[in-house]
């Protein structure tokens, strides 16, 4: 029986990673003992009906879980069990591959070549894993640049990993990875952050083997540097808490396993047995020169090799978030005074005076600031579509399910809060995709299919909102199955039968599951609620669209900016309210006929054959003197969540944007309300949120 190339690539890495752990295996001490023995469960899983493979680890998982049982430590001969089966595995999957035969790893396995060199740099540990010490008193202004110039070179290893993982002979990338690797290094270096210094020489290192075609990256190596860049983001975290907190790192990132495992990488792949790699020097390290007014300042790399890019620094400009969002909220103060002054000149002169004309300036000036000020708040959604690239890369390898991933405008613009608040989302519904939408190889395969399976994510601009879509070419959602679930766990009474759309709805519901058994990534019917529930606190939408056999598609539907809405103003006796435009699908007087009273559902509207319950804004805020004919007023039709409410307001005022105001803690969590506005004359308008609206009753 033959195995999946797919499941190579997994075994691969669960091989690397058992190499990892087997360096710091020792008798009489139980680090590593736990990780190798998951380690062998996982290939265990992998390999049903393939002795050769099979009976050695199975072998070696029975001696380790009986250490585990007696609650022992390491052994000498369990300890060298561990490592000549480390040794060994590599060799053998690469046998098993190619469809010839594997020595048993009993049979004479000596000892890793480099295993002695490895008990000597076990040696580092206390030198590597030790705090970082971080001298703010002397080095504030160049750790905070190094910090800002650090975060935006991680970004630039992830990219760079991921496009090396799809295309391992993409140049470009590797240099630039090299790059950004060298100068992390380099300043490191210089700032004395000693685990970072460490690691990123290592990684340099073995990529230099790379750069000089003395090695091949595959997918066991670059998930060990990306171990390696998210150990280095760690270190950048806490060097953003001292800065932004004044507080210094009090626990130790532990590198020196990271270290080893790059090392072993680069002697097993890189060199000839005992031969250690040359050490990288392709570039200077970084220089330390002074300003004009004698401040130290850290000069980058030159851009001298193939691929180098020229920086853009003469172009762009870093601004503090916090005097950002400081220029957006006196902006749009500025915005309400505006307004203010507009409804104060009604009625002093005729509409050619010179006052007309100064406010008519003035409000077209205020309007580009607005705009401008707003568009500084504005970044590219590529660095988020980035995270998922990251995230589908790790979930294509636990499930063995190979991916391809594909990604539509990216340069799409999206204010700052809002691309922070979505990943949450996004990753739940990505981990929901991987773990439910796409089907195993083996299923794709039946069903006609390739058996890489697809996933999609896109954003474009839609009118003044933002869509983001998440598609896969899977199994599709199983309406029966999800009913059939709903009403077993007291969701969806007996006898009750929704419409396809609500039926899909309801995995929107809190502890909802389709899941079989609980796993680490799905299972315990938290997930796709809190998607809906972070996606309504932005005030946007989420749609679904699926096709057994065909795949589904999530679509959010988002305001661009979370400090402007674009708002329908309503009357309700002497009280005005605004409602979000992205919710308003019409807005009608109702005829006599349209109305009626359903038992148990009370109000009801007809509107276009559809039968909707009216709402009374009046009643749910308690308001005096407001229309009670529904004839007399109009009727708001909203859509929330693929339903449609009809709200009662007694007239319809204008459609403006206005700037969203916090009401404080007080009313923060009002059901209903989303906020307030500001409006031209003074007062105050209740921004309203139709989801909790509709949902509180009445």
């Amino acid at each position: 029986m033959s195995l999946q190339s797919s499941t190579f690539t997994v075994l691969d890495d669960l091989a690397s990673r058992l190499a990892g752990e087997s360096i710091f295996a020792r008798a009489h001490s139980d680090e590593g003992l736990i990780p190798s023995y998951s380690l062998l469960s996982d290939m265990l899983g992998h390999l049903v009906d393939i002795p050769d493979l099979l009976a050695p680890l199975k072998a070696l998982h029975a001696r380790l879980d009986t250490l585990l049982n007696e609650a022992r430590p390491f052994d000498e001969a369990s300890e060298q069990h561990l490592k000549q089966v480390a040794a060994w595995l590599p060799g053998a999957l690469a046998a098993t591959r190619d469809g010839r035969p594997s020595a048993s790893p009993q049979a004479g396995v000596p000892a890793p070549a480099g295993q002695e060199k490895a008990r000597a740099v076990a040696v580092e540990q206390d030198e590597v894993d030790c705090i970082l010490e971080l001298d703010l008193a002397e080095n504030r202004e160049l750790l905070g640049e190094f910090h800002v110039e650090g975060l935006d070179h991680l970004q630039q290893i992830e990219a760079a990993l991921l496009a090396l993982d799809a295309a391992p002979d993409d140049r470009d990338a590797l240099n630039g990875l090299f790059r950004s690797f060298h100068t992390i290094k380099g300043v490191s270096g210089f700032l004395h952050l000693v685990p970072m210094h460490k690691l990123t020489h290592e990684v340099e290192s073995l990529l230099d083997l790379a750069r000089t075609d003395r090695l091949r990256l595959t997918p066991a190596i670059i998930t060990e540097i990306l171990r390696s860049r998210d150990a280095i983001q760690q270190m950048m975290e806490q060097i953003t808490v001292a800065l932004e907190q004044g507080r210094l790192p009090d626990r130790a990132v532990r590198v020196s396993h990271l270290i080893l495992a790059v090392r072993q990488l680069a002697s097993g792949e890189g060199a000839p047995a005992g031969e250690d790699p040359a050490p990288a020097q392709a570039t200077p390290a970084p220089a330390v020169v002074h300003d004009e007014a004698g401040r130290p300042e850290v000069s980058k790399p030159p851009a001298a090799e193939a691929g180098a890019r020229p920086a853009a620094s003469s172009s762009s400009v870093r601004v503090n978030i916090e005097k950002l969002d400081s220029l957006v909220d006196v902006v749009g103060e500025l915005v309400i005074v505006q307004s203010q002054l507009v409804e104060s000149a009604k009625g002093l002169e005729t509409g050619g005076s010179t006052l007309t004309r100064n406010l008519a300036q003035f409000g077209r000036i205020t309007k580009e600031l607005q705009l401008t000020a707003m568009s500084l708040r504005m970044v590219p959604i590529k660095p988020t579509f980035q995270r998922m690239e990251r995230l589908v890369r790790d979930l294509s390898r636990e499930f063995g399910k190979p991916v391809l991933y594909e990604t539509k405008g990216e340069e799409t613009e999206i204010d700052r809060t809002v691309a922070e608040e979505i990943v949450d989302p996004l990753v739940h519904m990505v981990r929901n995709s991987l773990d439910h939408g796409l089907e195993p190889p083996e299923e794709r395969r039946k069903s006609g299919k390739p058996e890489q399976g697809r996933l999609r994510l896109a954003a474009y601009h839609e009118g003044s909102n933002l869509v983001i879509e998440l598609g896969d070419d899977g199994r599709g959602i199983n309406r029966a199955r999800v009913l059939d679930k709903a009403r077993r766990q007291g969701l969806v009474a007996e006898g009750v039968t929704p419409s396809p759309d609500e039926i899909v709805n309801l995995i929107f519901l809190p502890g909802f599951s389709t899941a079989e058994k609980v796993t680490a990534v799905s299972g315990r019917g938290v997930g796709m609620d809190v998607v809906k529930r972070n996606i309504e606190r932005l005030r946007g939408q989420i749609q679904i669209e699926t096709e057994g056999g065909r795949g589904t598609t999530f679509r959010i539907r988002l305001p661009l900016t979370t400090a402007i809405i674009d708002g329908l103003l309503v009357r309700v006796g002497a009280d005005r309210f605004i409602l979000p435009t992205i919710t308003v699908q019409v807005a009608l007087r109702p005829s006599r006929e349209m109305l009626s009273s359903v038992q148990g559902r009370g109000e009801v509207i007809d509107h276009r054959g559809k039968i909707l319950p009216l709402h009374r804004l009046h009643r749910r805020f308690g308001i005096q003197g407001a229309v009670e004919d529904p004839t007399q007023g109009i009727v708001v039709m909203i859509e929330v969540g693929h339903r449609i409410y009809a709200l009662l307001v007694d007239e319809l005022l204008n459609k403006q944007e206005v700037v969203i105001k916090n009401l404080g803690a007080y009313l923060q969590n009002l059901p209903g309300v989303a906020g307030g506005a500001i409006l031209g004359d003074g007062s105050i308008a209740l921004i309203l949120d139709p989801a909790s609206l509709c949902n509180a009753g009445y």
